[in-house]
């Protein structure tokens, strides 16, 4: 644009109503003809110097919302940095023939510097954000994981109330895809629903690979996504998506929050979706909709929801125990289904001496050192588990999902407890069915088997028998050394006798998994994995969910290898910022090792599976944690009990021989 006429440099008048001074900068910070931007209050000003006049104006071009306290004086007018279009930095009066200006207030330049005359800040009003945060905080949701950025703002403000009232607890990642990690161990551990928050466009894309974490493992989570304003919408704006369509796989329940539309009802099926069924729920807010003003009510769980405590027909239950009183040599087998409701399964497994395994995902849920419990079945596993496996005479099954990992026997006679009914015989037929709560059932299996004569042997010698076979064997494996590193066998009997019986162990995916799931005897600890989705680069992230989760109530540790860490390494920053008591166990071979190891194993070379990598230590105690690097097993006892006892984040860096799994 050219004008033939220079900017009105006239004043801006002191107002008439009512009014404060406000104190904007002093004489010395903004030199002349420059212009930059000040905060005062939720305001945020344009504030021009033009040979010894002051301007002062809202910080947003009339035209799209370009910040002109980022612009320039050019001619003596103040240009939006955007798309050019001019003002006078004085009064922010547009040139001849255009009416469009910013809002310009009175300036005041005295002894102590530049101040601005600005009427009061309203009130704030209630928002569509506002009832949205109200209704799932009333639905439990107490933490969030996420990135705040432009076209989510609106809903991150409405969060930072709540998180000022004390309802909502907000933790702020480096990476999205972390915060949906976050949130899906957080509802794995605890059951109950967290959140993940992105951006529109790339920020929410980011919390795909979590998300479906979160699905295929039966974690609830709230998915929140910004979106650009509805009216461009589809017309491929800047980070336009259409995300109720890239959603539509991995969400239950994905929803556009429209103008007009109920909010409190839409948040509320939302997390009734994510809690029922174990889901997804994913929400899209347009820019505009999450600030537009509503005196909705919001929603609440009361009279939404019934129990979840289902027993199963009796005429089912009474054909299982008949099943189960006449074999000599049952199993029992428990997932992660069975996570809550363990004390009855226990119980019913004492009451009959039966012996109990657990999938992968159920690694904790008995402990190695109850007199019954025969460790992880499958790939993953100890012989103590396949052995018992092929003894027996009957399996019986609670909450697990007859992964081709675990390994369960289609042979065998099956008894299948899952209050899923898409659960019960999910890839092959079993002899019995039984749709019910896992601790209900198991009850009415224990009260049904009380009065009844029972075939089964009790198996606790024999389980201890097999356990001293097997621990004999590890022993065996202490001192192996190629002088590579630390052997698997050794850095887990040292966690197996240093982490806290009562810790939350998040555990990534690759051999160092492997390694855990054989070595590692569990007691009362919880284990979070990404089981179905078997995601590298999960523990880490899962660890701050499981520190959101229970906080410093319980030790939190998580164990990957080099590839794993390496993709949110970033997120140990996280860690120090919140102050999160979280001990991580790095296996570092150099070497995607699992893949390495497939290489071989389908006779292909060895390729592109070499990594290099920064000493984590350093790098550890640089981001503000405590760093040790270990390089012998004579130093795991130390490391480990250091990193253990310290009060923050830390890191254990061993270097590991992948040769010695």
């Amino acid at each position: 644009m050219t004008y033939s006429s220079d900017p009105s440099n006239d004043p801006v008048d002191v107002p008439e109503g009512e009014f404060d001074w406000h104190r904007a900068l002093g004489h010395d910070e903004l030199p002349q003809g420059r212009v930059t931007a000040v905060s005062i209050g939720h305001r945020s000003l344009c504030v021009t110097n033009v040979d010894g006049t002051y301007g002062a104006m809202d910080n947003a071009c009339p035209h799209q919302g370009g910040p002109l306290g980022e612009g320039s004086i050019e001619k003596g007018w103040l240009r939006c940095p955007w798309h050019g279009y001019d003002y006078s930095p004085c009064n922010g009066r547009p040139p001849e023939g255009f009416s469009d200006a910013p809002q310009a207030y009175a300036v005041d330049v005295r002894e102590d510097g530049v101040w601005v005359a600005l009427p009061p800040e309203p009130a704030p009003e209630r928002t569509v954000s506002n009832v949205l945060v109200d209704t799932m905080t009333a639905w439990g949701v107490d933490t969030v994981f996420g990135m705040v950025g432009h076209s989510n703002l609106g809903f991150a403000d409405a969060m930072r109330q709540a998180e000022a009232a004390g309802r909502l607890r907000y933790f702020g990642i480096r990476h999205e895809g972390a915060a949906a990690f976050a949130a899906s161990a957080y509802g794995k551990l605890t059951g109950r629903l967290a959140g993940c928050f992105g951006i529109a466009g790339p920020g929410s894309t980011n919390l795909l690979t979590g998300l479906y974490d979160a699905k295929v493992d039966r974690s609830p989570v709230l998915a929140i996504s910004g979106q650009v304003p509805s009216k461009s919408v589809g017309r491929g704006a800047f980070q336009d998506l259409d995300l109720e369509a890239a959603f539509s796989d991995v969400a239950a329940f994905t929803q556009t929050v429209l103008a007009g539309a109920d909010p409190a009802e839409i948040m509320t099926l939302a997390c009734k979706t994510a809690l029922i069924e174990r889901n997804v729920a994913h929400l899209v807010l347009p820019d505009e909709v999450q600030v537009l003003p509503s005196d909705i009510e919001a929603g609440t769980p009361q009279g939404r929801t019934g129990s979840r405590a289902i027993a199963a027909p009796s005429d089912v239950v009474t054909h299982a125990v008949d099943t189960i009183a006449s074999a000599e040599r049952p199993l029992i087998i428990v997932g992660a289904g069975a996570r809550y409701e363990m004390d009855s399964v226990i119980a019913l497994a004492e009451s009959i001496g039966a012996p109990i395994a657990t999938t992968f995902k159920g690694k904790g849920l008995v402990s190695d050192h109850h007199e019954l419990g025969c460790g992880v079945l499958g790939r993953s596993g100890t012989p103590i588990a396949s052995w018992f496996m092929n003894e027996s005479d009957l399996i019986v099954v609670f909450g697990a999902s007859f992964a081709n990992h675990t390994g369960i026997a289609d042979y065998k006679p099956i008894i299948q407890v899952d209050d899923d009914p898409m659960a019960l015989g999910r890839f092959h037929a079993v002899e019995i069915p039984v749709q019910g709560n896992v601790a209900v059932t198991a009850d009415a299996f224990r009260a049904g088997l009380a009065s009844r004569d029972q075939a089964c042997i009790d198996h606790r010698a024999e389980v201890a028998e097999r356990w001293a076979i097997w621990r004999a064997e590890k022993a065996s494996r202490l001192p192996d050394d190629r002088g590579e590193g630390v052997n698997a066998a050794s850095l887990f009997d040292a966690m197996s006798r240093l982490v806290p019986n009562d810790a939350v162990i998040c555990v990534d995916v690759g051999n160092n998994t492997y390694s855990f799931g054989r070595y590692f005897e569990a007691s009362d600890q919880d284990v979070l994995m990404s089981g179905y989705l078997g995601s590298i680069g999960f523990a880490f992230p899962a660890a701050l969910g499981a520190w959101a989760a229970v906080g410093d109530t319980r030790p939190i540790v998580s164990v990957s290898g080099d590839g794993g860490f390496g993709q949110y390494a970033m997120e140990f920053t996280t860690a120090v910022k919140y102050d999160m008591n979280i001990t991580h166990v790095l296996m570092n071979n150099s070497q995607l090792g699992k893949i390495s190891k497939e290489q071989r194993a389908a006779q292909f070379d060895v390729w592109q599976t070499s990594l290099v990598n920064p000493s984590f230590a350093e790098f550890a105690t640089l981001a503000g944690g405590l760093g040790i690097r270990v390089e012998s097993a004579d130093q795991l006892d130390e490391a480990l009990g250091r990193a253990l006892a310290h009060d923050g984040p830390a890191l254990v860096e061993v270097i590991t021989d992948a040769a010695l799994l």
